[in-house]
Order: C-alpha cells, then structure tokens, then sequence
C-alpha cells in the first residue's frame, strides 16, 4: 500500500506500461515478487506503472523517506542482449527514452538525482533491455524479458538480503 511507503525501509518501484509489450517489465517483477516470495515487513514492492513521477516528489518533500529505493524498468542499449538484467547509474538512464511514460522521463530523472544527492537515498536502478516494445497496445512481454522477471526478482532477493545481513 502506498501509505506504507513512508515506514519500510527498503522500497521497491515496477516502471512501466503493461499494455506497451516489454515496457511492463517493472510491474511483472513486483507482481511476481509478491506472489512468489516472502518480503520482509521492512520491505515494501509497488507496481508504480507510468506514475512514479508523482511518487518520487511526495519523498522528495518528506521528512520520512526509505533508506533504499530499487527502481525497476526496462532500457534500450543496442549493445545488450535482450533479456540482459544489470544496473544503471541514475545518471546513466539513457535520454533516448525522454519520451515515453515511464522512468526515463524527466522530471523524474532529475527528481532520482535529487533524491540521491540531497536526500541521501541509496537508490539502485535494475534494469532490462528490452526486445521490443510496439508502436500500439500490445500487452504481453517477450519470452527473453518474462525470464529476465525471475532474474531480476532472484537479484533483488540477494540484495534485500545483503542490506539486512541475513
């Protein structure tokens, strides 16, 4: 729930359109996430869709925020194989992008930065190139990204894990 953004420790964000093919990455991951694996209570899983933008500026302005924000969303870097799950730096997060609905438009990039630079939030941003995402509605993700869910849910998993010394 939303509400409990403010009181978890650890927040995770699915970026993304589910009716654009490979741009739902971010929420498959937590719907995956949060049916197959036990979160920790400090932890908190939100499928944000195209909203995150709104979302980032509410923990912008707070007093309260999470120590760790792992972003989830899929990129285009011609050099990747589709279905390659890695991290990007907030300030790597290609300009190619600027003019889709999810975490590649500013403001929200800049808003990641701020939230880094000023806020001292440890973000990660895990990505996954994508195959391909059509022009027109066409839910579904391609078979390279819907194995990339379970990879990128299993790095998640190890990383909840190391930031919680278990």
């Amino acid at each position: 729930m939303i509400s409990d953004l403010f009181d978890k420790r650890i927040v995770i964000f699915g970026c993304g359109n589910i009716l654009l093919g490979d741009d739902g990455f971010g929420p498959a991951v937590i719907k995956h996430l949060n049916e197959n694996y036990s979160l920790p209570q400090d932890v908190l899983a939100l499928d944000m869709g195209t909203s995150i933008r709104d979302t980032l500026f509410d923990l912008t302005l707070s007093q309260k925020r999470p120590e760790r924000l792992i972003v989830i969303d899929t990129v285009d870097f011609p050099e990747k194989k589709p279905g390659e799950v890695f991290e990007i730096p907030v300030g790597k997060i290609p300009a190619n992008k600027i003019a889709d609905f999810s975490l590649h438009q500013f403001p929200t990039v800049n808003l990641l930065a701020d939230l880094k630079a000023h806020c001292h939030l440890n973000i990660t941003v895990l990505v996954a190139q994508m195959k391909d995402i059509p022009d027109e509605i066409k839910p579904g993700l391609s078979m390279p990204i819907q194995q990339a869910v379970v990879k990128a849910c299993e790095r998640i998993m190890q990383s909840i894990a190391s930031l919680s010394g278990l």
